[in-house]
């Protein structure tokens, strides 16, 4: 899984191997292309999804933002993002030390150990998509709905405070023994 260049909003730096994303100082002069996330400091995955089960986990490390989950490749890029399956997103998200399942109206996780790694599962065919806190192996939500056309991974990386939140996101391996411990 690597991060699609294309998509970023212009604050977000993405590694070279398109597998960290940060939230940088000033905003680059990228071009204004209708895949482009503004200003909502997003980026999608490259991997498009119109079928199948994939697994991947994010490193959030102590991050005090951030959001995951999967969207539409239709979503509109520009403008205010309304993170919820109606909008075509399934997405979880830590935001002033809540974590909640982006559905309608918000559904507050109960989180016992912060996770420093979330595992996303989604099996196309089911219309599943679950979080799991890789820390602690427990499982944080699963979002059920009929899905259709191209999913893409979203990821989020929260505002710049004083540049406590400037930690990237971080696409990590995934050993194949692994895959088996959190999801079906």
């Amino acid at each position: 899984m690597t991060l699609d260049p294309d998509t970023a909003n212009p604050q977000l730096v993405l590694s070279e191997d398109r597998k960290h994303v940060r939230l940088g100082d000033t905003r680059q002069d990228l071009p204004n292309n209708p895949e482009r996330f503004d200003p909502c400091v997003c980026v999608l995955g490259a991997e498009r999804f119109a079928g199948g089960r994939r697994y991947w986990e994010v490193e959030v490390g102590d991050k005090p933002e951030w959001a995951l989950g999967v969207c539409r490749e239709s979503v509109s890029r520009k403008g205010q993002v309304t993170a919820t399956p109606e909008h075509g997103y399934w997405v979880v998200w830590l935001r002033e030390g809540e974590y909640m399942a982006c559905t309608s109206p918000r559904t507050p996780l109960p989180v016992s150990v912060r996770p420093s790694r979330v595992g996303i599962f989604l099996d196309y065919e089911a219309g599943e998509v679950s979080f799991y806190n890789v820390t602690d192996t427990s499982h944080l939500f699963t979002f059920t709905d009929t899905f259709s056309g191209t999913l893409r991974p979203y990821f989020y990386t929260g505002l710049n405070a004083g540049g406590t939140k400037a930690a990237p996101l971080i696409i990590c391996p995934v050993p194949v023994q692994a895959r088996g411990n959190l999801c079906p």
